[in-house]
């Protein structure tokens, strides 16, 4: 049974690293909720470590800069594992080709294609139309709020040709403010209905906890999973990712979930239950928002 918290302090003490879901947790794509931040200070101060884990198609650095534009300070958190940087690799070591046709907004993903480091001989990958591509990488639509359908014929065409689709962000939709947007795995999720070949990278497959656990090895802060939470909003992304890792678990309600779950501050309990009984997800704690 999910138990209802209303502080991370309730139950931080249990555990030496969090694993934290940035968009809908601690910020809204737009600014950083303040009550969050001072959690995960508060956390660090005790000893803590804060892994930001985060279906984000961009690096890690990419990522840091933006924090810093939404006004969460680097006090709060430790090391950043993305999507994008877990399927970064993949691509390079040639899991879509090296021809490849590239679905998002370059402004914001050019990073993408930086080379990465921890790939040795990584293969050249050049930036191709459809008709010359061997594999597709998408890090999102490039009109987040037009209906995925709109890329059928896209696909269709793909699908004839034997293309895989590289997935650099698993999260269907995510909230921006007031504005709900489509994301890259609204697009695989659409591939793969159609019969064409979906490859994911972030929450909730095994290759970015993997990529989380070397970030926490890297700074010396590496966990057992019994001593290891994650946080986040996404039910079938953070808290489906952690079930499957045997990782402990808090549900923040009032993101994604929040009319399902009847979140204004806080849960409630019966809609909560029953909402979870229909996805047949059982996170380990739940919160209206990271305090």
């Amino acid at each position: 049974m999910t138990r209802i918290i209303t502080a991370l302090s309730e139950i931080s003490d249990h555990y030496d690293a969090l694993l934290v879901d940035l968009w809908g947790c601690v910020h809204n794509g737009v600014t950083a909720f303040p009550e969050a931040v001072k959690a995960l200070q508060d956390y660090r101060a005790g000893g803590g470590t804060v892994c930001l884990l985060t279906n984000s198609p961009q690096p890690r650095k990419g990522v840091a800069r933006q924090l810093q534009r939404f006004g969460v300070p680097e006090d709060s958190w430790d090391t950043i594992a993305t999507s994008g940087d877990s399927a970064r690799a993949a691509m390079f070591r040639g899991a879509v080709g090296r021809r490849v046709f590239f679905m998002g907004e370059w402004e914001r993903d050019a990073g993408f294609f930086e080379p990465i480091h921890v790939v040795e001989n990584p293969v050249p990958i050049e930036l191709v139309p459809l008709e010359e591509a061997e594999g597709i990488v998408c890090c999102g639509p490039f009109d987040p709020f037009a209906d995925p359908e709109v890329n059928r014929p896209t696909f269709l065409y793909a699908k004839q040709k034997g293309m895989k689709l590289l997935c650099a962000n698993p999260d269907i939709v995510v909230d921006r403010g007031a504005r709900r947007e489509w994301c890259a795995g609204a697009l695989a999720r659409l591939y793969t209905e159609m019969g064409g070949e979906s490859l994911y990278f972030g929450k909730p497959h095994p290759p970015i906890y993997d990529l989380a656990r070397r970030r926490l090895a890297e700074i010396g802060r590496l966990a057992p999973e019994a001593r290891m939470l994650a946080i986040g909003d996404g039910l079938h992304t953070d808290i489906a990712g952690a079930m499957g890792e045997d990782i402990d678990s808090l549900f923040i309600t009032g993101g994604l979930a929040a009319t399902e779950t009847g979140t204004e501050d806080h849960p409630d309990e019966e809609a909560l239950n029953a909402y979870l009984e229909k996805e047949k997800l059982s996170p380990t704690y739940a919160i209206g928002k990271l305090r």
